[in-house]
């Protein structure tokens, strides 16, 4: 497995973050982005994970909640990658893959377009 310490892992999700384009950005509502080692036992190589209501599904119901949360797994993460500069790319793909998912997004068409 490859190593990197939590504070290079939790700089990389940062990066990934920068580079969302800010028109994006600025239509990102009431979501934070965590890094974890590990996810739950019943999907121990879960890379990423979006919890919340995507932007598309809320309504005028929608107010006074927690924030949606997106989390970053490092432990799978190190474990799938050969080399930093994978884990670079594979960090960069998660958050976006999971940003889109905030965007309402689905797993079937983040697959067509290659962030799957």
């Amino acid at each position: 497995m490859l190593e990197m310490t939590r504070d290079a892992f939790e700089e990389l999700v940062s990066d990934a973050l920068d580079k969302i384009p800010p028109e994006l950005t600025r239509l990102m509502d009431n979501v934070a982005v965590f890094v974890e080692d590990e996810p739950d036992s019943s999907d121990p190589e879960l890379l990423g994970l979006y919890e919340g209501t995507p932007l598309t599904d809320r309504g005028e119901w929608y107010a006074a909640v927690l924030p949606d949360r997106i989390t970053i797994y490092m432990g799978p993460t190190l474990r799938y990658c050969e080399t930093t500069e994978d884990v670079v790319h594979e960090v960069s793909v998660t958050v976006v893959h999971e940003i889109a998912h905030h965007f309402g997004i689905e797993d079937e068409r983040l697959h067509e377009l290659g962030w799957g």
